[in-house]
Parts: structure tokens; sequence; C-alpha cells
């Protein structure tokens, strides 16, 4: 099996589906990173920016991604950029790793990029062209500090209806955040190991395990 693992920020995926992605491994499925954002000068110092692309390689080489695919858009400008520029480095990525299943981050979250990367995923996996993109299944996830900040919605209620056990690889999950020493934060706030470990105890003790992570299925077409 394929997988494609669509991160607007480097940070996302791990923070969404990074024990998931650690499980299709260990069962020999095929896992790429699609990295939408690149941050860039003056909003960041050029030290900040050297750092976070050590982050990227160090996690590239944690995970053992089959291939890592750079969108290299404006971070935190995806909205004013027209939608076809995003579609397309989307298309790109889809085209080359041809998956059969796409994690995504869920629409409705606080962060304009994280729409827009949402929004223009939809509109290269639409449905009716699955003989051709060959994506199968589609799953948003969460990403602490940015789908549970928006204010409440319904429209935009992140309702999880896929859990996937990750018990076995938590501890993984957070030595491979660690690695983010840019993003990192300190307890209590969200992006703590703490709070990580936290909300995918949660989401265990709904389906009756100690670890998981949860999903939104967006589509699945068989």
């Amino acid at each position: 099996m394929r997988i494609l693992a669509i991160a607007p920020h480097p940070d996302d995926e791990t923070l969404g589906c990074g024990g998931t992605l650690l499980k299709h491994k260990s069962r020999g499925d095929s896992i790429s990173w699609l990295v939408v954002t690149r941050g860039h000068e003056p909003q960041w110092p050029a030290s900040l920016l050297e750092q976070k692309e050590r982050e990227i390689e160090a996690v590239h080489a944690e995970y053992g991604f089959e291939r890592v695919f750079r969108a290299n858009l404006p971070t935190i400008r995806l909205d004013s950029l027209p939608l076809e520029q995003v579609i397309n480095g989307i298309r790109e990525a889809i085209a080359a790793a041809k998956p059969d299943v796409v994690y995504v981050n869920h629409h409705g979250d606080v962060h304009s990029d994280h729409r827009a990367v949402f929004e223009a995923t939809m509109s290269v996996i639409k449905p009716f062209t699955t003989s051709s993109h060959g994506v199968k299944r589609v799953l948003s996830y969460e990403i602490l500090s940015s789908t549970d900040a928006m204010p409440p919605g319904t429209h935009r209620a992140f309702i999880p209806n896929v859990y996937v056990e990750i018990s076995k690889f938590i501890d993984r999950k957070l030595e491979i955040m660690n690695l983010y020493a840019s993003e990192a934060h300190q307890y209590p706030m969200p992006r703590s190991q703490e709070s990580i470990r936290a909300l995918a105890r949660f989401r265990g003790s709904t389906i009756g395990v100690e670890y998981a992570e949860a999903f939104s299925l967006v589509r699945e077409v068989d």
C-alpha cells in the first residue's frame, strides 16, 4: 500500500498522524511526505530557516519516507496565492507518489494555510477522477493548537470516525516530535510532550486502548 501524508508545515504530520505513519511503515507500506510550505526571510531569520531544514532532514531519516516532496510555497501566505498554485504543488506530489491513501489536515482549522491545503487537495483528488489519480481513501487529521483553536461551529468541527491504535508507536512519535526543536512547546502548552501524549491517551480511551490517533474519513472509493 502506498501512503502520502500531506503537511502544510513540517511538524503537522507528526502531530496529526505520526503514530499511524509509523504503523504503516512497520507493516511494510510505502510512505511518502509532502511539505507544502517553506519559511522565508525576512519573516524568519536565516539561522532559524536553516534549523528547520535540518529538522526536516532528521525527520525524513527517522520515518524512512520513500520520497519527500517540497512544494516550497510561502508559509502563512497560501490564502494570498491563486488556489491553482497550491493545487499544482499537491497535484505533482500525488502524480509522483501514486498513493492509495492520503492523510491531510482537517478543513475546519484556525490556520489559513491549513484550510488552503485541504481545499487544494480536494480539488486534486475529485472522486470522479479516482481512476486516474488512484487515491482510494482520504483521511483528515487533527493538529494540536490549530484544529482545536478554531471557534465553535458545526461546519468546522473535527468529528472523528476512524481510530488507529498507536500504543506501540507513541514513544517514537514523541521522539520524532522532539526533533522539531523550533516548534515544540513546554507543558502545559499544546505542542508539549505531555499534551501530545494526553490527546493520544484520550483518543485511545474512546476505543478501549492505551493510545490512538483519530481521523475523519473524508472519502473512500472501492
